[in-house]
């Protein structure tokens, strides 16, 4: 949230790093870092960095790491500093040898969290945040329809819905934004990405079931004065991204972030009359100023953002000026317009630099109009969150304590208009929160955090939410993990399905009473158990991780999809779940050289009225690989080389029942297997510029006709939504990225 050390009135920074035979740095995550005898300390970061506080009276620094032997530095004036850390056991045995990963875990942190570096991102073309986790085997990306082009992501099973997303610790993708929000965050924006599987803190709200994503944005700080990413596909999709920092004075920073992209090509390489993919025009614009006053301990940003976006989409021959709403040909137009205001202030007593205070806003409006066809589907959103956070600890600082309250303001107006549905929803909902959370973390052998908060809601009423997430280390470079917690939120039906529109299938709402749509509030307890162990294989470092969480929903709005001739919302009667199992593996296998694999089984299933069935378009099984190298380790050592490859394979999907349908227009029970394969190659030049090739599908998969009844769009059996694979097949890509510190 906001860091606990980062201002003092004298602080001593530093890097702690593994042994090495080459004398080659490779940060160590998760290192404790304190003075001996107080109650001061910290925890280096994923490169091994830390900052901690500096007194004259402070004069042994501990540092101590699983697997490493303990050191104590005797210290007499604040400087900086740069400390290697011997593995315990014999040296003479074996070599040990690592560099820093690009994504990682901490064998230290209560919660199970991923965290994403830059160097991550930058292994594909990365070009906004739903692009981001094609490398990442915890995130599944697949797309939502066979028009739109929107790619969904999923965690242990579930939609993007039950995940809550932000940015910078402030909720950013719901609501209106939840189909096509994902789109909007530029992935050179983007700093670096936690994820964290199971329940989430309390301090972020009461809404997120199946895990948190956060994006942590570029600091114009610490971000280059000029960045400048162009990049060019071979469907004529266009992108550049300019980075503009300036140092205003010792005090203020200022950024001007601006990314545009545009893609006018028509292509339908099926042949079946319907474009691949929509031709768009995106501009996005962000102003971001930060303030640092280290002396009296204050920071802040104050963020700006802009955000036009349309696409068109739909038959190939479809002209919006002559066919728009008319059975002419069936096409669809998606308008948004998107503005946002946030800010965060924190303050940390430079005396008792453990105490520290934190305060998020952000106000949001967010306008869609589209049509689909002959259905109109539009909503305006405004939004108002804001979340105050006291840090302190209790005794030591073993016993940390967050506290706080926030307040969130929701205001929809959508009008649906299509088939057999013509109705204006209008709602707000304003909520009241207070949270408290503890953690105890001695170190080496356990941390616990466990968090409550009570909230009361214009709609739901009071609510109550637990969650805990404990870590037990009994050997070393071990991490087991337990976690529980509960979830709550409200579906938006219209705007989370919006692929519904691009079918013909009548929308029927099973009113169960509820005050939104006339449906209850979805409500669900995540259950999670892991195991992080690291270990040398081969004299190489390696780590594997074995998760499993279950979610279990006690209540749920369905969607239903298994009549193909209607779509049917209604609260749930029966169980759902959702079972997620993933085993990975990261091995350093040579110089230069990372592997990644991992294994992923789902067992999700909901009691429809129909009966229990598996989720439609879910594969049970997936196996994934990723592997990177480079030419050379020194990154500041010219004219070297990255390559980048990734490989899925997704098992059969269940269909939802077409058996009603004309037999043309029926599909088998379940899709065939699916294996894509990725690749990517860097040139670094030099620390200022390099250039980067790749291909996405390159083994060219496609899926056969997608749309069922594109003879006749405007009958009874449209329908776009039976995507399991790519649609458009191979492509390919180029672009540079040039920076000037």
């Amino acid at each position: 949230m906001f860091p606990l050390f980062l201002f003092s009135q004298e602080k001593i920074k530093g890097q702690i790093f593994e042994e090495s035979t080459k004398n080659q740095v490779f940060g160590l995550a998760g290192a404790n870092v304190y003075w001996l005898n107080t109650e001061v300390g910290t925890i280096t970061d994923i490169d091994g960095n830390f900052t901690i506080a500096y007194k004259p009276d402070y004069k042994s620094l501990v540092i101590s790491y699983v697997g490493f032997k303990t050191d104590t530095l005797a210290i007499g004036a604040p400087t900086e500093i740069k400390h290697r850390l011997q593995p315990t056991g014999s040296l003479n045995a074996i070599t040990v040898k690592s560099r820093n990963q690009t994504t990682s875990r901490s064998y230290f942190q209560a919660a199970n969290v991923i965290n994403v570096s830059s160097a991550e991102l930058l292994k594909a073309a990365c070009c906004n945040l739903s692009e981001s986790f094609e490398t990442n085997p915890s995130i599944d990306v697949n797309f939502a329809d066979a028009i739109t082009g929107t790619r969904q992501i999923r965690m242990l099973g579930l939609t993007s819905p039950y995940i809550l997303i932000a940015t910078e610790n402030i909720p950013s993708v719901r609501g209106a934004s939840q189909a096509y929000g994902l789109s909007f965050i530029p992935g050179t924006w983007v700093e670096s990405i936690q994820i964290t599987k199971g329940a989430g803190s309390v301090v972020n709200g009461f809404e997120g079931i199946a895990g948190q994503i956060n994006a942590e944005l570029v600091k114009p700080y610490s971000d280059d004065a000029l960045f400048v990413n162009l990049y060019g596909a071979s469907n004529e999709r266009l992108e550049l991204n300019t980075h503009i920092n300036t140092k205003v004075n010792n005090k203020w920073y200022t950024g001007l972030y601006l990314h545009g992209n545009t893609h006018n090509k028509r292509h339908d390489n099926n042949n079946d009359g319907f474009m691949d993919m929509p031709v768009f025009n995106q501009i996005n614009i962000m102003n971001r100023w930060q303030y640092i006053d280290t002396a009296k301990g204050f920071m802040s940003f104050i963020n700006l953002k802009f955000l036009n976006d349309e696409k068109q989409t739909g038959e190939l021959d479809f002209r919006p000026e002559n066919d728009k709403l008319t059975t002419n040909h069936w096409g669809s137009e998606i308008e948004t317009t998107r503005y946002e205001l946030s800010a965060k202030l924190a303050y940390v007593n430079p005396e008792i630099p453990w105490q520290s205070i934190g305060v998020q806003t952000a106000f949001s409006g967010h306008k869609q109009n589209s049509y689909f066809g002959l259905s109109r589907y539009n909503i305006v959103h405004n939004s108002l969150y804001t979340n105050a956070i006291y840090n302190t600890i209790i005794s030591d600082s073993r016993h940390k304590i967050k506290t706080g309250l926030s307040y969130t303001y929701d205001h929809y107006d959508e009008a649906v208009n299509a088939r057999n549905f013509n109705s204006d929803f209008e709602r707000t909902e304003n909520s009241i929160g207070a949270f408290f959370e503890y953690n105890f973390n001695n170190l080496e052998l356990f941390n616990l955090t466990a968090g409550i908060r009570v909230d009361h809601h214009n709609l739901f009423g009071a609510f109550v939410t637990p969650r805990v997430h404990a870590r037990y280390s009994p050997w070393s470079k071990s991490a087991f993990r337990a976690s529980f917690g509960r979830g709550k939120r409200s579906a938006n039906i219209f705007t989370e399905n919006q692929q519904l529109f691009a079918t013909s299938r009548q929308i029927n709402i099973l009113n169960s009473g509820g005050n939104i749509y006339g449906l209850n509030p979805e409500i669900a307890w995540n259950y999670g158990l892991s195991y992080l162990q690291g270990f040398n294989l081969f004299g190489r470092k390696a780590d594997i991780t074995l998760d499993f969480y279950k979610t279990d929903f006690k209540n749920q709005v369905v969607v239903d999809w298994e009549n193909p001739l209607e779509i049917n919302f209604y609260n749930l009667n029966g169980k759902s779940f959702a079972n997620s199992f993933q085993a990975e593996l990261n091995y350093d296998a040579f110089e230069n050289f990372d592997l990644r694999m991992a294994y992923k089984f789902y067992d999700v299933k909901t009691d429809y009225n129909s009966g229990r069935l598996e989720r439609p378009l879910t594969p049970k099984y997936r196996f994934f690989t990723n592997v990177g190298y480079k030419t050379h380790h020194d990154e500041e050592q010219l004219g070297y080389w990255k390559f980048d490859a990734t490989f899925n394979w997704l098992s059969h999907q269940r269909y939802s029942n077409t058996l009603s349908n004309p037999v043309q227009f029926q599909l088998p029970n379940r899709t065939p297997t699916l294996a894509t394969l990725n690749t990517q190659i860097t040139k670094v030049f030099s620390p200022k510029f390099e250039i980067y090739l790749g291909g996405e599908n390159i083994t060219n998969v496609r899926q056969p006709n997608p749309i069922l009844g594109t003879n006749n769009p405007f009958g009874p059996n449209f329908d776009s939504t039976f995507v399991y694979g790519p649609i458009f097949g191979s492509l390919y890509y180029a672009g540079l990225r040039y920076t000037l510190n």
